[in-house]
């Protein structure tokens, strides 16, 4: 039996939804909670943030899933559908497709449903990903406000691609592009993600998109979750289960990447990129033991890990081992792997056991805006 564990604080979840509405206290909040509510297991997450006014997702079977709950916010289809048979589906399941591309107007031109479907519509800004450009961002609209069967009112969107960087040059020329895209057009507006949220409250508009911020993370390359005052939600740790004393020159690990300087209690913790703890971490990669911190030595292998123990001389077999976490940031392990946090938390493995801490919900939950 693995000790890995990731363990979710779902209060942690609920109250940075709550930080999300304190930010943009005159908007609605999409919680993002696709690739398995990031990493972090979809129901659980759908549940503790089931005060959030709808939720987005990237495939009709997370839809489906949320739906499963009874949860009965807005579900959203961020990056829309492809085939006709998937509009039966929305139906059913009472999601909003993302307009985003002149195939999908054309299959909703001949879908002649009677009871109307939500709609989002994206326009492309910037972020040269999804979205119809500008010389087609307005007929698209006109399209799809002629269809009897789509719901006249229609959220516009778009996407930022530097709202994180910090010139913000990039992100304000979105913004007039989406405004001049809009103008006169009626229908709530949905521009910022997290963040956005964050740095440019002039872009909260009607709904803001938060994805990672929920969970904790940053987006930004200089601060962490923390840093920013939103609560870290999953903690990943294990156990150590071996203790070696080594001689000065013994090497490490595959390829013996890491020669030890002097003679050094060496620990070896049962976490590795089998389980989503990065193989490109270098050596001095921080890790707690035993609540301290310490550091890696050699290669992260598929099930284990070697860990400096000089730093923490009470360790033994057994002492908790903590990979990130609350009180180390996933932001600085995934800085180390040349990563984000959001790739860490999405990339931990099934053979990782699952644990829950924390209430979901206070006691007065707030009630849901349609």
């Amino acid at each position: 039996m693995r000790a890995t564990t990731a363990t979710i604080d779902l209060a942690a979840l609920a109250r940075n939804l709550e930080r999300a509405r304190q930010a943009a206290p005159q908007s609605r909040v999409l919680a993002v909670v696709k690739a398995d509510g990031y990493g972090h297991g979809l129901e659980r997450v759908a549940l503790a943030l089931r005060a959030a006014d709808g939720f987005g997702v990237a495939t009709l079977t997370d839809a489906e899933r949320i739906r499963r709950l009874g949860l009965r916010q807005r579900v959203v289809l961020l990056s829309g559908f492809d085939e006709a048979k998937d509009l039966l589906d929305l139906r059913a399941l009472q999601v909003d497709p993302v307009i985003h591309h002149e195939s999908q107007l054309r299959l909703l031109e001949a879908d002649r449903k009677a009871k109307p479907m939500r709609v989002w519509l994206k326009f492309n800004t910037g972020m040269n990903r999804l979205g119809f450009q500008p010389a087609e961002a307005r007929r698209s609209y006109e399209r799809l406000r002629a269809l009897p069967w789509i719901d006249p009112d229609i959220v516009l969107m778009t996407h930022f691609a530097s709202a994180d960087e910090p010139d913000a040059g990039d992100t304000l020329a979105q913004c007039e592009r989406f405004a001049a895209f809009t103008e006169g057009l009626p229908g709530p507006r949905s521009l910022a993600n997290s963040a956005a949220l964050q740095r440019f409250p002039a872009t909260h508009a009607d709904w803001v998109r938060p994805g990672g911020w929920l969970y904790g993370m940053s987006t930004f390359s200089d601060r962490s979750g923390a840093e920013l005052g939103l609560e870290p939600a999953m903690s990943l740790g294990t156990r150590l289960i071996a203790i070696n004393e080594l001689a000065a020159g013994d090497r490490i690990g595959y390829g013996g990447s890491y020669r030890c300087p002097e003679a050094m209690r060496v620990g070896i913790a049962a976490i590795g990129y089998g389980d989503g703890y990065p193989r490109a971490l270098p050596s001095g990669t921080p890790i707690l033991v035993a609540g301290r911190r310490a550091s890696t030595v050699g290669r992260v292998s598929m099930d284990l890990v070697a860990i400096d123990l000089r730093q923490v001389p009470e360790a033994e077999v057994g002492s908790e081992v903590i990979a990130w976490g609350p009180t180390l940031p996933v932001e600085h392990i995934a800085a180390a792997a040349g990563t984000i946090g959001y790739e860490l938390t999405c990339g931990v493995t099934r053979r990782v056991a699952f644990a829950e801490a924390g209430a979901a919900l206070s006691p007065q939950t707030p009630r849901v805006r349609s």
